[in-house]
């Protein structure tokens, strides 16, 4: 597989390693990324996948919560540019949408579109499609969540138009469901423990951990010791209940929560365009090809 600049790159980004370092992984790999990382995270050459994830895609996440607080919707709607977030008829059919979703409570985005959204009786999918007529840009509903929880509260939070968080809790109350909802944007936790955490993640950090231990040439007794350090500091970084809250770096969610007598059932965050990526111009191609007449 050929090595491209762009591969390069985007190693350089996850790992911030060098770039010979990076193109000599990737080569290594036959252009793997994920494998590069591994080894290169094994032999010490990189601390961590970082995971940027290339974002391009524009639009908003907007979050609807019901007055009691029991249940709430949060809901992506992608558009080409920011500008369009901006306009009057966007945020009409947004602000109109997500009530409609969390009084309806549709089971897929399928249902979601056949919802009926306004007195004409017209579904979202028609007036989605109206609206992209008017604006002349394409606009598309991603993805959303439904949360809700008769025994308890539901917290959310949204920074700005593009990131958004809720959470699922038993016992305590709102306000702290929303400080754990704002922590969730904050500090990006993967699950819920370390029991909800994939059995493969955990199997492959081991094995990273391991390899990382033995060539340090420490007796066998220090290395088991070592790597079961390191498993528990990884674990703890990744999921929430073992993260310092972003609030009182003393104290753990897990602790927080237990002070409330509280549980965490579940969380959910959401960030515009998240995984979604956008052909990238290339200016001087453009330019020669303006050029050239073509």
């Amino acid at each position: 597989m050929a090595i491209t600049a762009a591969l390069v790159k985007e190693l350089r980004e996850r790992t911030g390693s060098g770039m010979m370092e990076c193109k000599k992984a990737l080569v290594a790999s036959n252009g793997d990324v994920d494998v590069a990382i591994e080894e290169m995270r094994k032999s010490g050459m990189a601390k961590a996948d970082k995971k940027s994830g290339r974002i391009a895609a524009e639009g908003i996440v907007v979050i609807e919560t019901s007055e009691d607080g029991k249940s709430a919707v949060m809901i992506e709607i992608n558009s080409e540019t920011d500008f369009v977030t901006k306009s009057e008829d966007f945020m009409g059919f947004v602000n109109t949408l997500k009530v409609a979703v969390l009084e309806a409570q549709p089971a897929d985005l399928e249902e979601l579109k056949a919802l009926v959204l306004n007195d004409a009786g017209e579904s979202v999918e028609v007036v989605r499609q109206t609206l992209v007529s008017k604006i002349g840009e394409n606009i598309q509903i991603r993805r959303f969540e439904l949360m809700s929880n008769d025994a308890g509260v539901i917290g959310s939070y949204r920074h700005g138009d593009r990131l958004g968080a809720m959470v699922n809790l038993t016992g305590g109350d709102l306000a702290l469901a929303k400080d754990i909802s704002m922590h969730v944007a904050a500090s990006r936790p993967q699950a819920v423990s370390a029991a909800d955490l994939p059995a493969e993640l955990l199997e492959k950090e081991r094995d990273i951990v391991a390899t990382q231990a033995k060539d340090s040439g420490k007796p066998e007794a220090i290395i088991e010791k070592m790597v079961e350090g390191r498993m528990k500091k990884f674990v703890n970084e990744i999921s929430l209940m073992g993260q310092p809250f972003v609030k009182d770096p003393d104290v753990t969610i897990e602790k927080l929560v237990k002070k409330s007598d509280a549980t965490v059932n579940a969380f959910v965050f959401y960030e515009v365009g998240e995984g979604i990526e956008k052909a990238e111009d290339n200016f001087a191609e453009e330019v020669m090809a303006q050029v050239s007449g073509n």
